[in-house]
């Protein structure tokens, strides 16, 4: 399905096993709200998002003349602070859904050497095996259809040894975190009206809460062949960083 009327969202339920929409609705979901999509994470974060990717990207351990896969890679900002580190050596591709947010991410960084971004499905990675050092996947896990088979093929596609991670949004359960749960629920949906994406915007705040707890993600990561699965809550646990490493063959 393409043809979706204007105010049409996935209803961001989950089968348990996955995002119960179809790839397409979402796609076309982040196709329209791309143009606004980083000043709204900025937003709706309360500021917070570049912390939290400075910590994703610290935790996939990279130098320069590494590489890395960066997962629905949206606007590109992981893959280009991956990029930053593995310098112009390495190389760093980013793999997106979306047509709309992959142009923004190569119109933004259409000059960085050693980056480069492509639309493609996490259900089917267009990658070799082993062919990077490092995975990573930030605020896209809980849009996929089957969480197992994203990690499976994040995995697939690092080499033995490597390093594949997820920052996701969560359900906090400290006093810190409270505010930030309150931010989430009740000011992301009005903050998303005001941009003219109400609908996305209450999408998220719903995929969110259907999203597995952090230690169902670890059973997952490790069901997918992962070794050394942990995970670490940032922010009063309003974001969980979920790191693996591929096992040695």
């Amino acid at each position: 399905m393409t043809d979706l009327p204007p105010d049409y969202t996935p209803s961001g339920a989950s089968t348990g096993a996955g995002n119960a929409a179809a790839s397409s609705e979402v796609r076309v979901m982040f196709d329209r709200i791309s143009g606004r999509y980083d000043l709204m994470n900025l937003l709706i974060s309360a500021f917070q998002e570049p912390r939290w990717r400075r910590r994703l990207v610290d935790a996939a351990g990279l130098g320069p003349g590494g590489s890395a896969l960066d997962v629905a890679s949206g606007t590109g900002k992981v893959a280009a602070d991956l990029q930053a580190r593995v310098g112009p050596t390495g190389r760093v591709l980013g793999v997106d859904l979306s047509p709309g947010m992959t142009a923004v991410a190569q119109r933004h960084y259409a000059n960085r050497p050693g980056l480069g971004f492509l639309v493609g499905n996490a259900m089917e990675l267009p990658t070799r095996d082993g062919e990077f050092d490092a995975a990573t996947i930030a605020f896209g896990m809980r849009n996929l259809p089957d969480y197992g088979r994203g990690f499976a093929e994040m995995a697939r596609s690092v080499r033995p040894g490597g390093r594949v991670l997820c920052l996701e949004i969560a359900r906090p359960r400290s006093r810190l975190a409270r505010f930030m749960r309150w931010w989430f629920d009740r000011v992301v949906p009005v903050l998303g009206r005001l941009a003219g994406h109400g609908p996305a915007y209450g999408y998220l705040v719903r995929s969110v809460q259907a999203y597995p707890s952090p230690e169902r993600i670890a059973e997952v990561m490790s069901e997918a062949g992962l070794v050394d699965v942990r995970w670490t809550g940032l922010t009063g646990g309003i974001v969980t960083l979920h790191e693996g490493t591929v096992p040695e063959r």
